[in-house]
């Protein structure tokens, strides 16, 4: 089962929107789906129409019983919709926090029971309360993953990086790996300010931020006030939508599971391994390069599949690449790329006698994206990249409908995508995070303050 907690200890961020939407977006795409609500608020129940008159137990209750047996999780939960069900809170789940102060278990309680019903589900989402104390350290530990929703507001801005701050260090305290990420909500592209501290939560968080954003929707309040999640309200509006991006992509990447059982100490203990010479290992980088890019010029100019004519990028529109010898020392100076902004897995050592046009030409006709009469070839270099997708508004910038596989063979993640003629937008995917393909400088402003690349096909 795969737990993901939503936290924020400032109120008003939309956290118990995020929680309640996102958990009936995964159960419509057929996961099956435990909502936990460890707010004494009890929002949860009140926005999917669960009367608090008739709730007999709730997940307060499960805290105090724990594993001794006299309660089960099937006692407290409710079935909201197919695949999804909530365990609701109650005003009494402010008292468990001073009632088990003294327990050996009192940071693992949530941890425990969730454990004997992990079969069951795919997926949980803890809905938090706004405050950081026992409760909140339970939905941590019991989680691998942390979603921090921040409205896109200037004091809302401020107090996310003290949250981020917060949450580490009760990561560090309990010895648990969690996958941070911060969720824009609220945001309205309309408004200069949201643009700004959209541009602004980017450059502070990185790939910390999430590549989607949960958008002002009118529509997400009302669905709340009439007790429904969006995806029975209005499934085609805006925040369906939104809340969809969101679970995709999270379908798309998920947490990798730990390697070994070491602890975060562990970790920072460790002496740093020595790393090979900058020189010689843009060297290896640079013939390891040269080599596929042979192989794969040599494999398309021989495929009957794609037209040579239409591979051929016009002079304003083709990239500029760094060049690769196969042999040679270091010629002092003569490191191209880290100037021009290239991204370092690209970085190759360029001798003063390389033959700099030919491997030039190469590369633009093998990386990047073509027509062919099968549909749009995408072909990207390994760079010892995990996994790569293709988000574009052809698969509805779904990127877990388009991956790209990897050739071990010739060093490159490839994809053919079926496609009618049109004009076609796109970003890539590596690893989790949304970029600009770099072999295809044919691009657009999307309303994001980023950068789609265009293709099109005749």
């Amino acid at each position: 089962m795969r737990t993901i907690a939503i936290i924020n200890q400032k109120g008003g961020s939309g956290k118990t929107t995020v929680a309640i939407n996102l958990a009936a977006v995964l159960a419509a795409m057929g996961r099956r789906t435990l909502l936990v609500d460890m707010d004494p608020q009890s929002h949860c129940a009140l926005g999917l129409a669960v009367p608090e008159n008739q709730l007999d137990h709730s997940i307060a209750d499960m805290m105090r019983a724990g594993l001794d047996g006299s309660l089960a999780m099937s006692d407290i939960t409710w079935q909201i919709s197919r695949n999804l069900d909530l365990a609701p809170s109650s005003m009494s789940l402010a008292m468990v926090e001073a009632e088990l102060g003294n327990a050996p278990d009192k940071d693992r309680r949530l941890a425990q029971v969730l454990s004997t019903v992990a079969d069951q589900y795919e997926f949980c989402i803890i809905d938090c309360p706004p405050s950081i104390g026992l409760l909140t350290f339970n939905a941590l530990r019991a989680s691998a993953e942390v979603i921090i929703p921040v409205e896109t507001g200037y004091f809302a801005m401020q107090g996310s990086i003290k949250q981020e701050a917060t949450i580490e260090m009760l990561a560090r305290r309990a010895n648990h790996r969690c996958r941070f990420k911060v969720l824009a909500t609220m945001y309205d592209v309309r408004t200069k300010l949201a643009r700004e501290i959209l541009g602004e939560l980017r450059r502070h968080f990185g790939d910390k931020l999430l590549p989607v954003v949960v958008n002002f929707n009118s529509k997400l309040k009302e669905a709340a006030s009439f007790g429904q999640p969006i995806t029975e309200y209005d499934p085609a509006s805006r925040g369906m939508q939104d809340f969809d991006k969101l679970a995709g992509w999270l379908l798309a990447n998920p947490v990798e599971p730990e390697i070994s059982g070491e602890t975060l100490e562990d970790v920072a203990a460790k002496p740093a391994t020595p790393a090979l010479g900058r020189a010689a290992e843009l060297v290896e980088r640079a013939r390891a390069l040269s080599a596929r890019t042979a192989a794969l010029a040599s494999r398309l100019a021989t495929d009957p599949d794609i037209n040579a004519e239409r591979l051929a990028p016009t002079a304003a529109a083709a990239p500029s690449v760094p060049t690769a010898a196969d042999a040679g020392p270091v010629p002092a100076g003569q490191i191209a790329g880290a100037a021009q902004g290239i991204p370092q897995d690209t970085l190759v050592v360029q001798p003063a006698a390389a033959p700099a046009e030919d491997l030039s030409t190469k590369l633009a006709r093998v990386y990047g994206v073509r027509p062919t009469s099968q549909g749009l070839l995408f072909v990207h270099p390994d760079n010892n990249a995990r996994q790569v997708s293709i988000a574009a508004d052809f698969n509805n910038w779904q990127p877990n409908l388009t991956p790209m596989r990897r050739d071990s063979e010739l060093g490159v993640w490839q994809a053919c995508v079926p496609v009618p003629p049109g004009r076609y937008r796109y970003r890539l995917v590596v690893d989790g995070q949304w970029v600009q393909d770099p072999y295809n400088h044919y691009v657009e402003a999307n309303p994001f303050g980023e950068l789609n690349n265009i293709v099109e096909i005749k």
